[in-house]
């Protein structure tokens, strides 16, 4: 049987140290150019593969970030996995993927514990109190992307988000000044922080105004509630809304399908319809979805740095919430009704 060629063997066939191969071998290690093609060189004469699981029992670490998502339908969260994978690879990381059925991921979370992860990351979901404490104790860093824990949690961690609130009340500005009146909001998970604050931004913003939301219903970021909410909203031809923040880009591709293909109403001649994310769909002339855009790639860096803060450092950081800026897109599903008037 062949013997493996070690680092050992690498190190004295290229003449350098066994911490010099090892550094060649780790994405993002300072090396030289020449001293990586050294490296190389000798591990392809010896046909020589660095053993990972052997480094992690070295180092301590197995560089591995475990990721739980929930509702992976969501059109939204594609986009985050692809940029936050390829982001943590050019650091020499890996993700570990869970899929959540439910909005809290205890279970998981206990169960990555078991795979020795460096970190965590919670998407479209949270954690209890006592678990949050639970990964304190284990000293590994947690990070909530797009969500915050529930306040009055007795145990805290980090969170990366858009702004909600801020987006929320840009909605309904731009509403407003569009000459809307009747203005409808279709609702998230009435329990994520995430519709809690557009929600709350939308009121703030047509209370500016002397408006409030003419009509409201639930749509759970479900595709079908959304199709059946847009059906109540829009029942009464008399009392329909003349315009609609949808919680979501998801949903709110629901709404322009169940508006013009079912309801036979013309968007946005008829009425408005404003999302929330900018995922790809979004401008796909078939939908032209006016929305407000969530900033993946600022985001997906600075969940990164979180838990690089920690991985650098080797001590717990200390808590942090950002939020990150993002901008309203302008396409044709909404009219502004004071030029339609003088037309």
């Amino acid at each position: 049987m062949k013997t493996q060629a070690t680092s050992q063997d690498v190190a004295r066939l290229a003449g350098v140290s066994q911490s010099a191969v090892s550094r060649c071998f780790t994405a993002g290690a300072s090396v030289s150019e020449a001293m990586r093609d050294k490296v190389q060189e000798a591990a392809r004469k010896l046909g020589y593969q660095p053993n990972a699981h052997a480094r992690s029992l070295i180092t301590g670490r197995s560089r591995i970030i475990g990721l739980v998502l929930s509702h992976i339908e969501n059109l939204f969260y594609p986009a985050v996995l692809e940029q936050l994978a390829q982001r943590l690879q050019q650091d020499g990381y890996h993700l570990l993927i869970f899929i959540s059925d439910g909005h809290n991921a205890d279970d998981l979370v206990g169960e990555i514990l078991q795979y020795k992860v460096d970190g965590i990351v919670l998407g479209a979901t949270t954690l209890s109190s006592a678990l949050a404490q639970r990964c304190a104790d284990a000293s590994i860093p947690v990070v909530l992307f797009n969500r915050i824990m529930a306040a009055g949690s007795a145990g805290s961690v980090s969170s990366v988000r858009s702004d909600n609130l801020g987006g929320g009340r840009e909605i309904a500005r731009f509403l407003v000044a569009g000459g809307h009146r009747r203005i409808a909001y279709l609702a998230g998970r009435e329990d994520s922080s995430t519709n809690l604050e557009r929600e709350r931004g939308f009121r703030e913003g047509l209370a500016e105004a002397g408006q409030r939301i003419y009509a409201r219903a639930i749509g759970n970021y479900d595709v079908l509630q959304a199709r059946q909410a847009t059906r109540d909203l829009f029942a009464q031809a008399e009392q329909r809304p003349d315009a609609v923040f949808v919680a979501s880009d998801q949903m709110a591709i629901a709404v322009l399908d169940t508006l013009r293909h079912e309801l036979g109403l013309a968007v946005p001649q008829q009425v408005s319809v404003v999302g929330f994310d900018n995922v790809p769909q979004a401008a796909w002339e078939s939908y032209a979805l006016t929305t407000f855009e969530q900033p993946v790639q600022p985001m997906v860096e600075a969940t990164v740095e979180l838990l690089q803060s920690y991985l650098r450092g080797g001590a717990m950081p200390n808590t942090r919430n950002i939020v990150i800026a993002g901008q309203l897109v302008l396409r044709g599903s909404c009219q502004n009704r004071h030029q339609e008037s003088t037309t």
